[in-house]
């Protein structure tokens, strides 16, 4: 199960764990215009653990979902200016 929320500046994402035991803590996304962030506690610290990813990192990470092992490097799409 997830929800969604939009704020003013960021977009909410909470991951609920709903499979049989054993129950991880809930994963919170934080989407910003420039960044992403996750969020978890850690049950033995009683600490939230963050994480933030750049717009690249997270460019970079969809992309290996798809591929298998190996070194990698994205090239900018043709025809793009930056």
């Amino acid at each position: 199960m997830f929800t969604i929320e939009h704020d003013f500046d960021a977009t909410i994402i909470t991951l609920v764990d709903e499979g049989p035991a054993p129950i991880l803590e809930d994963i919170t996304i934080n989407a910003f215009e420039d960044c992403v962030t996750i969020e978890q506690l850690d049950p033995r610290s009683d600490r939230v653990q963050k994480i933030t990813f750049s717009l690249g990192q997270l460019r970079d990470l969809q992309a290996a979902l798809n591929l298998p092992e190996g070194v990698y490097r994205l090239r900018p799409a043709s025809g793009a200016e930056g």
